[in-house]
């Protein structure tokens, strides 16, 4: 376990197709949320144990009130090294600054389509315009790294694969193309909707030219290709290829829920136990052995389902808001 992913808030100003598709929510309730100090003891826990790489998701984490004040915290931790943060880019203008002064390293920027129809249609907002600036606006800020992240769904912006890579290239942060995953609130995932890694490599050989593999990934999720100019983009194949024997990466949601993997059904309620008085210790020896069991093979086992559909109904989600994507960080 190196890499930690904490949700901040379960909320999103947008409503992409893969993650949001429904209505209607089930929110999770404001006094469950974890304080910043809540999260800062919970990190300095799992620092000890190894977790060295901390990532803030959401939902949309901007929307989550002085959160440049939680990466100022997190950023002084020991032993943290890397401290990033994936938002879809709308409140990087208003927020942008504070948070590289506050210590932000990196930035992952979620960005499905380059043409507004389509932009709205997946995010279920018109705000393309909106998105653009605020990674234009990130592009100047002197983040050590910059990435866009891209699910690929066949026939609606595989089309657009060559002009993300483009667009990536020009503002300087690489483009990661992500499977649809049939996780969290993808109620609407088929499988004929998935372009493959192998789908999108061909789609770059036959629209821009060869490219040829980056050095073995280890414990990252994207395999990186690198074209002929020096352009690189990666793949996240978690959906066709999983990558579980390497994952090294743990969540918590918003309101403290810890899961080992992104397709697990069952998590471990950390708030319950540090708010009825668990100490530091404590906490160390039930993460530490938790994890030492982990048997999570979320993907692997996906992969082998014959009549493979979304992960969790309209129903589940509705009694349980821990299955959504926009819940669990993903």
């Amino acid at each position: 376990m190196r890499n930690l992913r904490i949700s901040v808030t379960d909320r999103c100003n947008l409503r992409c197709g893969y993650c949001m598709p429904e209505k209607d929510y089930t929110w999770l309730p404001r006094e469950d949320i974890l304080t910043f100090e809540e999260i800062g003891g919970l990190v300095k826990v799992f620092a000890s144990l190894g977790v060295d790489r901390v990532r803030l998701t959401g939902g949309e984490p901007l929307l989550r009130k002085d959160l440049p004040a939680l990466v100022s915290m997190l950023a002084r931790q020991p032993g943290i090294r890397d401290l990033a943060m994936t938002t879809n880019g709308l409140l990087l203008p208003e927020h942008g600054v504070a948070l590289v002064r506050a210590g932000l390293k990196r930035i992952t920027v979620s960005l499905d389509s380059l043409d507004p129809a389509r932009y709205g249609r997946l995010s279920g907002r018109d705000q393309l315009d909106a998105a653009l600036r605020g990674i234009d606006h990130a592009a100047g800020l002197g983040f050590e790294s910059i990435k866009i992240n891209t699910v690929v769904m066949r026939g609606e912006n595989d089309s657009e694969i060559p002009a993300l890579i483009e667009f990536g290239r020009r503002v300087g942060a690489e483009v990661r193309f992500i499977e649809y995953m049939d996780v969290g609130g993808a109620t609407g995932w088929r499988r004929d909707l998935v372009f493959s890694r192998e789908d999108i490599l061909a789609s770059v050989r036959e629209r821009i030219g060869d490219v040829s593999p980056v050095a073995a990934r280890g414990s990252a999720p994207a395999q990186r290709w690198q074209l002929p100019d020096g352009t690189k983009f990666g793949i996240i194949a978690s959906t066709t290829t999983p990558f579980c024997g390497s994952c090294d990466r743990a969540r918590i949601t918003a309101d403290g829920m810890w899961y080992l993997c992104l397709y697990a059904r069952q998590g471990t309620d950390l708030r319950e136990r540090l708010r009825a008085g668990a100490s530091p210790d404590e906490l160390r020896t039930l993460i530490r052995d938790i994890w030492a069991g982990r048997a999570d093979r979320g993907a692997e086992e996906r992969l082998t389902v014959r009549s493979r559909s979304a992960i969790a109904s309209k129903p589940e989600l509705d009694r349980d808001p821990h299955f959504e994507m926009h819940t669990r960080g993903g």
